[in-house]
């Protein structure tokens, strides 16, 4: 798969005019898998080792940064506001804030702050989704090009899913509640392109995760992923119970495949033509190969874990396996082709948090993995257990993946927005 935002990353790096910092333009990066091309990234760090600097930020929040040129981007809420905020990765200045202000209350976790789902970029906008406060495009110096009012997002544990970019599109999961759909718009001027209501979601089957038997809570905060199989590009979206394929450019169901839990958190994985969706609360996971159409549970469904462990955070593949950190801390190897787990270990980090809701990023045979104490572990990608460091930053809470861009990383926590270099 090639999206349209890692064409421009290619384009841009081409052009004598460019600043020559590759982009981590979307949550998971420009393909959306969790996988960076860069293989020059700093290995070992600390507090006070390799930091260019780090930004004070005015509360706490999950989302992750993204970076374009000279400029890191994230989302935040500021007391009512619901805002991004946007900071010169050279010296970790603020440039400018921008969003929607003065937003009344909304349900959410105590544990997932508003502002949660992370920005997307292509370069010349900035996207994002602030729950009821809508949809936003901004300018690169944060003038709002449009906004759309897309009514009321209302669960009782928020929302999550941020926006993604592909050719003339902005995607988006509007979810989880009583009100889902799976959403394109024109990413010029936030028009309507086509909509896929979920409608109310009956559970049909026995609960075999963390809320077996009881009622549950439902609902998937799964950012869509866009993939390119031998025939055709498709929009891949785990909802609960199912897994479910779209046509990008007219929102027409391609295919389903059943087997997953009624609650998903993590996004799904492809590579080497296998999709991998992965319920959350000890929930289910499924292996399916797309391009099929209709039902293809029986058909295409490689292999299906019925409970497996609880996921929050998304892994990544690389040659045949998948490698992918539990709410727990513990970090797995699995086979792509049989569910078959090679080892699981768990990253005991420095501090009183080793559990994990972050999403683990691929560079050249390394493992980037966040735990929720700001320690970031860096791992061989490998079918044998290997740890090639263990960086404390003593910074307290971090539910935010690692972003990278030009030998940089970028880690946010709830107190500060990092920038580290070698």
């Amino acid at each position: 798969m090639i999206p349209s935002s890692f064409r421009l990353f290619l384009i841009f790096l081409m052009s004598s005019s460019a600043v020559l910092a590759a982009p981590w333009p979307a949550w998971r990066g420009a393909q959306g898998n969790g996988v960076c091309i860069e293989t020059d990234l700093p290995l070992k760090w600390s507090a006070t080792e390799n930091v260019k600097w780090k930004a004070a930020l005015p509360e706490r929040g999950n989302s992750t940064p993204i970076i374009w040129g000279d400029r890191v981007f994230i989302t935040q809420a500021v007391g009512k506001d619901r805002l991004v905020l946007c900071f010169s990765r050279q010296d970790g200045k603020e440039l400018w804030r921008a969003g929607a202000k003065d937003v009344a209350d909304e349900p959410t976790h105590q544990t997932n702050p508003y502002c949660s789902a992370s920005p997307a970029t292509d370069g010349e906008r900035v996207y994002a989704w602030f729950g009821s406060a809508g949809l936003y495009c901004f300018d690169m110096n944060g003038k709002t090009l449009w906004q759309r009012d897309l009514g009321e997002q209302r669960h009782e544990w928020g929302y999550s899913s941020g926006p993604v970019l592909h050719g003339d599109f902005c995607y988006l999961n509007f979810g989880p509640g009583p009100r889902t759909f799976l959403l394109a718009v024109n990413k010029l001027n936030g028009a309507d392109v086509w909509r896929q209501e979920l409608g109310k979601v009956e559970v049909t089957m026995p609960r075999n995760d963390g809320f077996a038997a009881k009622e549950g809570v439902v609902g998937s905060w799964s950012v869509p992923l866009l993939i390119k199989t031998e025939q055709r590009e498709e929009l891949i979206m785990p909802w609960p119970q199912q897994v479910r394929s779209y046509d990008p450019k007219t929102g027409k169901p391609l295919w389903h495949c059943g087997g997953l839990n009624p609650l998903v958190y993590s996004s799904t994985l492809f590579g080497e033509g296998i999709l991998i969706a992965m319920g959350g609360y000890s929930g289910s996971t499924v292996a399916v190969r797309p391009g099929g159409d209709g039902d293809v549970t029986t058909s295409h469904r490689l292999w299906h874990e019925p409970r497996d462990r609880g996921h929050i955070g998304s892994g990544v593949i690389k040659e045949g396996h998948i490698y992918i950190q539990n709410m727990n801390g513990i970090v797995e190897c699995v086979e792509l082709k049989t569910g078959k787990s090679l080892w699981k270990e768990r990253l005991k980090g420095s501090g009183s948090r080793s559990e994990s809701w972050s999403s683990v990023v691929l560079a050249g045979d390394r493992l980037y993995l966040m735990n929720q104490g700001s320690d970031c572990f860096v791992l061989r990608a490998s079918p044998t257990f290997e740890v090639l460091a263990h960086n404390p930053l003593n910074d307290g809470m971090t539910n935010a993946s690692v972003a990278a861009s030009d030998g940089n990383l970028f880690i946010r926590t709830h107190a500060h927005l990092w920038c580290i270099g070698n």
